[in-house]
């Protein structure tokens, strides 16, 4: 009887601790600063626990912008088994940072993370002789997401997404000035000739018509109220092409006949994004679309190339606040076509996220368009200097806390954010 009883008590004492231990760990802390094991696939994890219905929260400029979420056991084995850092809090140290957060002297906020976006990536179907970075860290991350290119998009598929990255693309129908140094390259010719006839197939006569239809169906989506991102040469090219409505800038060996010689007066600045003021550049053997961007002319070299994050006030400005959470300030430069803009072409209405102040560059920016946020960053790859046409994909495994990296991925959780009012 007396053993009965004793085994009895000890299954009601490991209940009770098992109880005690359930109130205690309320939430799950993955911290984003220097401790972090693997930023990039915390994200991951982020975005899983939305998808999962899961209270979680983005905590900004606390440890180096990070999550909070609801303790659930599935949660701690996810962030196990993606090697993600974390720690098991209990309520009165939640409420100890929740209380240093809302102090209205600390530059911090708690933002509730509440719909996953739907993820849409425009690239072309086919293989092409480069990696794109922001495919490479979602499918990192593990976050999901759908490719979409011209056909789709002349479709109105984009209205089923919420956030959409546009493909290193050169909207101006040029192919990406590729013409002098691989015209006779077979993946060049091949994407001509299915850049061709996918104008043919959506009843354009050139692939520059296409692509300005395109490029203003994604200023409707973002006008509408979508989140757009772009790097490399997506970002100017795009704002070119738009500028240029009703204009051809493209000479013969691209559209069969020559460039408008007028062109450039007549660009009008007023349907862009982020730049104003830019001259063309109108040599078709130059590896480059105009003087936004700043590769031919910089003198940065990689051990002086880098640029700043700026710092905003998270109580205020909300949005630059969640795209520059970081845990470094000071990002490594990296090349691309489109490498950085030039400042004095940026439109005084943008906000800067990051630059190079030294060289009047320019490298990460984000701005309104109608109910809609855009992006722009500059460079090809954020772990790989100078990337080359026919360089292997950068390899992930080898730069989980990638500074650089980060900032693409601040841009995928940011649209799940809770709006607040706006203060006043």
């Amino acid at each position: 009887m007396r053993g009965f009883i004793t085994s009895k008590r000890l299954s009601l004492l490991l209940a009770l601790l098992c109880f005690s231990i359930g109130l205690k760990a309320s939430s799950i802390l993955i911290y984003m600063d220097e401790d972090q094991k693997n930023h990039l696939k915390a994200y991951g994890i982020a975005y899983w626990g939305i998808k999962q219905q899961a209270d979680v929260s983005w905590l900004l400029n606390y440890r180096g912008g990070s999550f909070l979420i609801k303790y659930n056991k599935a949660v701690e084995d996810e962030c196990k088994a993606r090697g993600v850092s974390y720690q098991v809090l209990a309520d009165g140290k939640v409420t100890a940072i929740l209380n240093e957060i809302s102090d209205p002297q600390v530059n911090m906020e708690m933002v509730k993370l509440e719909k996953a976006p739907k993820i849409a990536v425009y690239s072309p179907k086919s293989k092409l002789p480069w990696d794109d970075a922001v495919t490479l860290v979602l499918t990192y991350a593990e976050i999901p997401y759908d490719v979409l290119y011209d056909d789709e998009v002349l479709k109105d598929k984009l209205s089923g997404y919420d956030w959409l990255h546009m493909h290193h693309e050169d909207f101006t129908g040029q192919y990406g000035r590729f013409w002098s140094a691989f015209r006779n390259a077979t993946w060049y010719r091949e994407d001509v000739k299915n850049q061709e006839a996918a104008a043919k197939r959506n009843g354009f006569k050139k692939v520059s018509e296409m692509k300005l239809a395109v490029a203003k169906r994604i200023k409707e989506f973002c006008s509408g109220g979508g989140f757009l991102f772009a790097m490399c040469s997506g970002t100017d090219s795009y704002d070119i092409a738009l500028s240029a409505e009703g204009l051809d800038i493209c000479e013969s060996m691209f559209d069969g006949d020559p460039a408008d010689a007028q062109a450039q007066a007549k660009l009008n600045f007023n349907r862009t994004f982020a730049f104003k003021d830019f001259q063309l550049d109108l040599n078709p053997a130059n590896y480059e679309f105009s003087d936004i961007d700043v590769t031919q002319t910089r003198t940065l070299v990689q051990s002086n190339d880098f640029f700043t994050l700026f710092d905003f006030s998270a109580k205020w400005d909300l949005v630059p606040t969640m795209l520059t959470q970081n845990h470094d300030k000071v990002i490594k430069g990296f090349m691309g076509q489109t490498t950085a803009f030039r400042k004095s072409l940026v439109k005084p209405n943008i906000t800067v996220l990051g630059e190079n102040k030294g060289a009047e560059e320019v490298r990460y920016l984000n701005g309104e368009i109608g109910k809609g946020q855009f992006t722009f960053y500059g460079g090809h790859d954020p772990e790989d200097y100078q990337h080359a046409v026919g360089d292997p994909p950068t390899d992930l495994n080898l730069h989980p806390n990638s500074p650089g990296y980060r900032l693409i991925l601040n841009n995928v959780l940011f649209p799940a954010a809770k709006k607040k009012p706006q203060k006043t």
